[in-house]
């Protein structure tokens, strides 16, 4: 299998697409100003204490309190604490961390308000991001997540993966942490650290120490809410969670963020750094590598599939439904069974792609087509279970109930994506009135000659729908020629599948996009 990066910037919003062999998989979003994401840590205060919930509300400055359970402080919320006093008790320096004493851990029973008051600062962790009307989850037990290993501050510890079987492997690992970490630091070893040598584990190590050291001190000069580390953006994120050596190509349109993953692709996997690259072509990113038609057809309430078998997938506030219909295939009663089982089958494939595709989290319900054989539901199970295994994300299924429902429970810690596929009349703005459309052609020569004669902006593109694209560049001397010699020669017309079909966008030599939008005249 060929796994593949394509990375779009664009000026307020970076998008990331994971193709495995040309499908897409994974798709995420991310607004360039983005705060309380995952990983950031943030010097909060207690606003409200939920006794009844053993819980706090904590200000991190967004609009809502962000929620923080007693489970979540961690047990050595007390060494915290101290040092937090000490970092904010007006010291110029902060005394490190190797040379404090480590406090007994708090009760794992205890409550909320022995160890919490209103008004009282706290350093805090975002673990789920706000989502619908709620706001950010919190933990206290604050982390710094690298690719093979996690560094835990106020604790002594290591711990190794589960998913690494071998004993000696196991043993070798612990050993090998124990002897290079700094005191009341913790490691948990990931999985992707077996068969690490010594000087990769303790490169990333001391790579992670130093975001603690040169972050922290901010504490000092701080006053909450403030943010003291944000964590590292969201395409190196994704890469050092799903980077593996099936990865063939990295694609990047934009040269900062370009050399920001190429340095990170150095870092973690040496003389790989080449599989990174820049893309300069005139095509949207996404329309070069064939993701913006995957987009517009996966992302709808209906999905089809597989010879005319299609998904209805309908998201609640509670959970997410999704209902498996067999469309035109034939439903004769031989073939019935069958019938439902090639149906089902496809289709737990196409949902276990979905499920990555737009992050669905919670508790997902699936109304697959009846079958009469236990057997065969035995098999949907199985297959459902193995389609999911390269799934990252925590995740349970339980086997088809006796109505023929599947439930499963995926862990949700970034609101589900959400891509409406509908466009809005870009003529007519919805009013479903517009002007005559054998115009069209004549409006944008207006406003090609408005950019021109009026505001002197000789070099610009103009990205149109792939059909009125075709349109204007057909033929020997089509109407984008007779344009370039009629306005300025170094004009570009560009086919743009994000577009609606009469939708027209101007963008400057430096990719900025040139406001020519025609006002709603229709009365």
């Amino acid at each position: 299998m060929i796994s593949e990066l394509v990375v779009d910037v664009q000026p307020k919003e970076v998008s990331i697409a994971v193709l495995e062999d040309t499908n897409l998989v994974e798709l995420q979003k991310e607004a360039r100003n983005v705060s309380f994401a995952v990983g950031d840590i943030y010097l909060g205060k207690v606003k409200k204490l939920m006794p009844g919930l053993n819980a706090a509300f904590i200000d991190v400055g967004y609009k809502k309190d962000a929620f923080l359970h007693y489970l979540d402080l961690g047990p050595n919320f007390n060494t915290q604490q101290k040092f937090l006093k000490q970092a904010l008790s007006g010291q110029k320096k902060l005394p490190p961390l190797s040379k404090m004493q480590i406090l007994p851990e708090i009760k794992k029973d205890g409550s909320i308000s022995d160890v919490l008051k209103v008004g009282q600062e706290v350093l805090v962790q975002i673990a789920k991001e706000p989502i619908s009307t709620k706001g950010p989850r919190l933990t206290s037990e604050l982390s710094f997540a690298g690719r093979y290993i996690v560094l835990i501050p106020f604790a002594d510890k290591v711990s190794v993966s589960s998913k690494i079987k071998s004993r000696e492997e196991n043993a070798r690992l612990r050993q090998l942490i124990q002897s290079i970490k700094p005191k009341n630091f913790s490691v948990i070893v990931r999985t992707s650290a077996e068969g690490k040598r010594v000087a990769e584990l303790d490169h990333e190590l001391k790579t992670l120490v130093k975001r603690w050291e040169d972050n922290i001190p901010k504490i000092t000069k701080a006053k909450a809410p403030t943010i003291v580390y944000e964590e590292t953006g969201r395409t190196v994120a994704l890469l050092r969670d799903i980077f593996n050596p099936s990865f063939q190509n990295i694609h990047v349109n934009d040269k900062d963020v370009y050399n920001n993953v190429r340095d990170y692709v150095s870092l973690i996997t040496p003389g790989r750094e080449d599989i990174v690259k820049l893309y300069t072509g005139e095509l949207p990113i996404f329309d070069n590598f064939g993701v913006t038609k995957q987009i517009k057809s996966l992302f709808g309430r209906t999905v089809t599939y597989k010879s005319g078998a299609y998904l209805i997938i309908e998201h609640t506030e509670a959970m997410h439904v999704i209902d498996v219909n067999s469309g035109n295939r034939s439903k004769g009663s031989n073939a019935q069974e069958k019938t439902a089982i090639d149906v089902n089958t496809a289709a737990a494939d196409e949902i276990a792609r979905q499920l990555r595709l737009r992050d669905m989290g919670g508790i997902i319900v699936i109304d697959f087509i009846d079958m009469a054989e236990p057997v065969n539901r035995q098999k949907l199970f199985e297959h459902m279970t193995k389609a999911m295994a390269t799934d990252r994300a925590k995740h349970n299924i339980l086997p088809l109930s006796k109505f023929g429902l599947m439930q499963i429970t995926r862990q949700r810690v970034r609101p589900a994506m959400n891509v409406d596929t509908s466009e809005t009349c870009p003529t007519c703005f919805g009013t479903g009135k517009s002007k005559p459309s054998i115009m069209f052609t004549d409006s944008l020569e207006g406003k090609i000659d408005c950019l021109v004669n009026k505001h002197h902006v000789k070099r610009f593109t103009l990205h149109l729908h792939p059909y009125v694209a075709a349109y204007v560049n057909k033929g020997l001397i089509s109407l984008s020629t007779k344009w370039k010699y009629k306005y300025t020669r170094y004009l570009k017309v560009i086919p743009d599948q994000s577009l609606s079909f009469l939708e027209y966008k101007f963008f400057d030599s430096d990719k900025n996009e040139l406001d020519m939008k025609e006002e709603i005249e229709i009365k």
